[in-house]
């Protein structure tokens, strides 16, 4: 066993080197003038000027490009609108065709009682006039009634 003075004998021969010692100094920085850099303050407005160019720059950049990508996704929106009115104008048109079928509306006319027209009855509308060139006045004819009975 060993004693206590050879254990400090033992850790001062591993000791190498000066010890360090710190003492206590107040500084007194309140006197000091801080003398302005003229070349310095230059640079750091250029720098300034610099950065805020780039960053304007990368917020133009930015907002073309999410403008575009929203731009992008309105015009889908309104393709895939404009297609289901396509396909809604092609089922109502196969419908008035349906509707406007001769056959079916004699059939409905004739469930009704009426009768087929007699020569002279009938008028086409859709017809061009024997005097296309002419101007055509209005007129009411008159209207007859027909009993369903």
């Amino acid at each position: 066993m060993q004693t206590a003075a050879a254990n400090s004998a033992k850790r001062a021969r591993s000791w190498t080197g000066t010890p360090e010692v710190y003492f206590h100094k107040v500084i007194d920085n309140s006197r000091l003038v801080k003398v302005e850099d003229p070349v310095r303050a230059r640079e750091m407005r250029m720098l300034m000027v610099s950065l805020c160019c780039l960053f304007l720059f990368v917020m133009t950049y930015a907002v073309q490009h999410f403008k575009s990508i929203e731009y992008g996704y309105k015009i889908a929106s309104m393709k895939n609108e404009r297609d289901g009115l396509y396909e809604m104008n092609r089922a109502l048109q196969l419908e008035e065709a349906s509707l406007r079928d001769p056959q079916r509306i004699d059939a409905i006319a004739r469930k009704m009682g009426f009768q087929s027209p007699q020569a002279g009855q009938v008028m086409h509308l859709d017809a061009p006039m024997a005097d296309s060139g002419a101007e055509v006045m209005a007129s009411a004819a008159p209207v007859s009634v027909v009993s369903a009975r």
